[in-house]
């Protein structure tokens, strides 16, 4: 398995991480054993970097990992885990909570949860606009002097909290969405990363399946949160999915998928990003592992460039209400 630094400050990973939401949350129902196959298989393929959130089905997908990680050792993973969000009995969203207390306090319980002593990478999961990120930054930091977190990292903040938080404590990573269909990283916040030396884990590379190649209209189901998405309705769905066709057709010339090139454009974007990808099934972590063998040159780039231009999917990728509270798209409008 091919290896990346996470940021100046963080550790090794594999080139690709494995991204676990899907199997507890958010896509509709999972197979439980299946999840556990994929982590198994994730793993003994050389992927070391398993990311999560506390919120992931209200502490499920923490117990799931425990279970797929029982009698294998603890040092060949590396944990990243998201805090922060509120959720109710009814898997309803009620905020965030990144105050310092809360910080100890969910620590705590994902420790539990986890059956482990530590955590590889600690991040909040939104700025919370009650908190001032430093006094949250400081708090993790805390929790680095004390042992139970290794490294800190961000969620979807903009370029001054970054440098804010940065000043506190160094940030290893900034997990954010990054896609051939969301590019918006690029003008400012990107280079701020690198700048200061942190890297990037890239979430999304997908886009939630549009660019897997699989997806077909009406490919949402019960609790599939995909259906109030607005890349996902009517005509921006049709648009988008001609884009997936443009790519279609590169990918063929090269005898790989649409998922597999997808990944690749993530990849050759610089050694300081790592793509996350959320398979649920061995099938697709196959798949989307062979995009590590695919290698795009020059006129290969030049021509996913021409086939998906920066800003040519229809839609935000989240709903409205969802893109107020993300300050990686609101600070800098």
């Amino acid at each position: 398995m091919n290896t990346r630094q996470l940021g100046t400050s963080g550790p090794r990973v594999s080139a690709i991480g494995l991204g676990t939401m899907g199997m507890s949350d958010m896509y509709g129902p999972s197979d439980r054993a299946e999840s556990i196959a994929t982590i198994h298989a994730a793993l003994d393929a050389g992927v070391n970097l398993l990311d999560t959130g506390d919120f992931y089905g209200m502490g499920h997908n923490e117990m799931l990992i425990a279970e797929a990680l029982r009698g294998r050792s603890r040092d060949d993973v590396l944990l990243s885990v998201k805090f922060g969000a509120l959720r109710d009995p009814a898997g309803g969203w009620s905020g965030y909570d990144a105050r310092p207390q809360a910080v100890k306090n969910s620590l705590a319980y994902t420790l539990r949860r986890l059956q482990t002593e530590y955590v590889d990478v600690y991040r909040p999961s939104r700025l919370d606009p009650a908190v001032p990120i430093e006094d949250t930054i400081g708090a993790i930091a805390e929790m680095v002097q004390a042992g139970y977190v290794r490294h800190i990292g961000l969620s979807e903040v903009g370029a001054e909290a970054i440098r804010r938080a940065h000043a506190v404590h160094p940030i290893a990573d900034l997990q954010i969405e990054y896609s051939l269909l969301s590019r918006g990283i690029e003008s400012e916040i990107l280079p701020v990363c690198r700048e200061l030396g942190i890297g990037i884990t890239a979430y999304g590379v997908l886009s939630r399946g549009l660019l897997g190649g699989h997806w077909t209209p009406g490919g949402t189901g019960a609790g599939d949160f995909r259906s109030y998405l607005p890349r996902f309705s009517g005509e921006n769905l049709q648009h988008n999915l001609g884009l997936v066709d443009a790519l279609r057709g590169i990918a063929d010339d090269k005898g790989v998928s649409v998922a597999q090139i997808a990944i690749a454009w993530v990849l050759a974007r610089g050694e300081d990003i790592l793509p996350l990808v959320g398979a649920r099934r061995r099938d697709r972590l196959t798949e989307a592992l062979g995009a590590l063998e695919v290698q795009l040159g020059a006129d290969d780039l030049a021509h996913i460039e021409q086939a998906i231009p920066a800003g040519a999917a229809a839609g935000d990728r989240y709903a409205a209400m969802q893109m107020a509270q993300l300050d990686s798209e609101t600070s800098h409008a």
